[in-house]
């Protein structure tokens, strides 16, 4: 499956649709550069494919290059980051 995360500033989200679906990750700025990704969301019908993975990817990617702090308030994100050690010292 070829998955194109897209990012929306105005919405403080980062989203890919399939089939119709979207699945995201929501977040927030704050004023002191950090970056709080609140929820991931998958639709069930397309659990298991990657995406959650993807859009966090994504999100994570975009916090290293604004340099943010992240607070992964989001269960998925903090397990997301304890498989991906990479991104262990944006925390």
């Amino acid at each position: 499956m070829n998955i194109e995360v897209k990012h929306d500033e105005l919405d403080n989200r980062f989203f890919t649709l399939v089939n119709g679906k979207e699945a995201y990750l929501r977040y927030m700025i704050s004023g002191n550069g950090e970056m709080n990704m609140i929820k991931t969301y998958v639709p069930p019908e397309l659990r298991g494919h990657g995406l959650a993975a993807e859009v966090v990817k994504a999100g994570l990617v975009y916090a290293r290059e604004k340099g943010y702090k992240v607070i992964p308030s989001c269960s998925y994100v903090e397990t997301y980051i304890e498989r991906h050690q990479e991104y262990k010292n944006l925390i």
